[in-house]
């Protein structure tokens, strides 16, 4: 599995993934021109859209309806990390939600693959290649974390 990240000008940056342009960009006072959301903003987006695909697919299992059915992600700040302490996933579901699903709605969001791997992280690696023309040479740099 591979993704390829490119630096299309200003500060953007894309990545390209499974036919697919991902594009990403600063906020003006960052230096960039707002064209698309920063990737950390996409990072907490996959959150709750992840979240969502379950809790689509749980309705959808059921005949469930979607209509008036969505989910309200807040995020808390931690003044002391300086950076997002708490992600809260609010499923808003109509009056005539079926009262027996309510819990299990609930489960189904939990399932979320992207909330499991922020739970349990990959180990990254990160190191440099030089590349000239097709001659490729790995260097001894390289930085391992958890």
């Amino acid at each position: 599995m591979e993704m390829e990240v490119v630096f299309p000008g200003g500060k953007r940056v894309d990545a390209n993934y499974k036919g697919f342009t991902i594009k990403t960009d600063q906020p003006v006072f960052s230096g960039g021109d707002n064209s698309a959301p920063a990737p950390f903003d996409l990072f907490l987006a996959s959150i709750g859209t992840c979240a969502g695909i379950y809790v689509l697919g749980f309705c959808q299992q059921r005949g469930i309806s979607t209509d008036g059915i969505k989910i309200i992600q807040r995020m808390e700040m931690d003044p002391i990390k300086r950076g997002i302490g708490a992600i809260t996933l609010e499923i808003q579901v109509p009056v005539e939600f079926p009262e027996q699903y309510k819990d299990a709605v609930i489960r189904s969001a939990e399932l979320c693959a992207v909330k499991k791997y922020i739970q349990n992280p990959p180990r990254f690696e990160i190191y440099t290649k030089l590349v000239n023309g097709e001659n490729i040479e790995t260097t001894g740099s390289a930085i391992r974390s958890r």
